[in-house]
């Protein structure tokens, strides 16, 4: 089985090139390579590609820029393998990728998504260790060892509780993917939205340990301004609030609770005060009021 590796492209040119490269430096053959260029300004994109040569590298520039959400509907619509992966321009597949995840397909056939393990870097490649990631995965992700399946309301509350997936570095079953449609509502959330709508409809997560992605993570400069103007966190209020109503009409109360609670983004709030305290204006009004508000 060939991964499909879908590539939404949009961004700083070095970081996409190293991620490209991180593909092709797979140790398992079984990809490929499918890059949606989203109208980037500078066309350079579609030249270097066809210079190197591969066969299995397709590309695709998009006449106008239609935003992420429309990007990964697009990669979706191209997607022909059973599985597929979102890969982000500016993170990078360590070589053992494809043959950790397929491998875990095919131990547990028919799996939903898959998580794989993750180490976060730098905008310079060094591999980090940012609290919140720590907490993401010692302290909320579900308890066990080794490679674990988990779904329905356990799983639904433990992602309601606490987002501690890595979303490019997730592995879709394209089939099950179909089902459930990405929406424009919820912008800064679109990972999770996406991922419960497949737990409601019964799909399982597997849980990867073996470290093969490395996820960047950026000094915060424009989703900075979100989070301290009110933008991203009113939506994420709103997020909660839709998807609590929507796990107590399954009945899953303990789903329910988390979402009304959701620790972990009032906390990141507060973590966020000492910076809305330099901003000034309202900042550390918006950021109060999410932290100690009701959802």
């Amino acid at each position: 089985m060939a991964l499909d590796i879908m590539l939404p492209y949009w961004g700083d040119e070095a970081y996409a090139r190293e991620a490209v490269e991180s593909v092709r430096a797979q140790t398992s053959p079984d990809w490929r390579l499918t890059v949606v260029d989203d109208a980037n300004p500078d066309p350079w994109m579609g030249p270097w590609l066809e210079s190197l040569g591969d066969d299995r590298i397709r590309y695709v520039r998009k006449p106008v820029n239609e935003g992420i959400t429309a990007n990964f509907r697009t990669c979706l619509g191209l997607a022909e393998s059973p599985y597929l992966v979102f890969l982000g321009a500016d993170d990078v597949l360590l070589p053992n990728y494809v043959e950790v995840v397929t491998g875990a397909i095919d131990r547990h056939p028919g799996v939903e998504i898959i998580q794989p393990g993750v180490q976060v870097i730098d905008g310079d490649g060094a591999v980090q260790a940012p609290l919140a990631d720590v907490v993401k995965q010692r302290l909320t992700m579900p308890r066990g060892s080794g490679e674990r399946l988990v779904g329905g309301e356990a799983l639904a509350a433990s992602l309601l509780a606490a987002d501690w997936m890595y979303w490019p570095s997730l592995v879709f079953r394209t089939e099950s993917l179909r089902r459930t449609p990405f929406s424009d509502t919820y912008e800064f959330i679109q990972d999770l939205a996406i991922v419960l709508d497949q737990v409601l409809l019964g799909a399982r997560l597997l849980i990867v340990p073996t470290v093969c992605f490395s996820y960047r993570r950026h000094a915060e400069s424009a989703s900075m301004e979100s989070l301290l103007d009110d933008r991203r966190f009113a939506g994420e209020r709103e997020f909660f609030a839709q998807y609590g109503a929507t796990m107590r009409a399954r009945g899953w109360r303990r789903a329910a609770r988390a979402a009304r609670l959701h620790w972990t983004s009032r906390l990141h709030a507060l973590t966020l005060l000492p910076a809305g305290v330099r901003r000034g204006g309202g900042a550390p009004r918006a950021l109060l009021r999410h932290a100690f508000g009701r959802a």
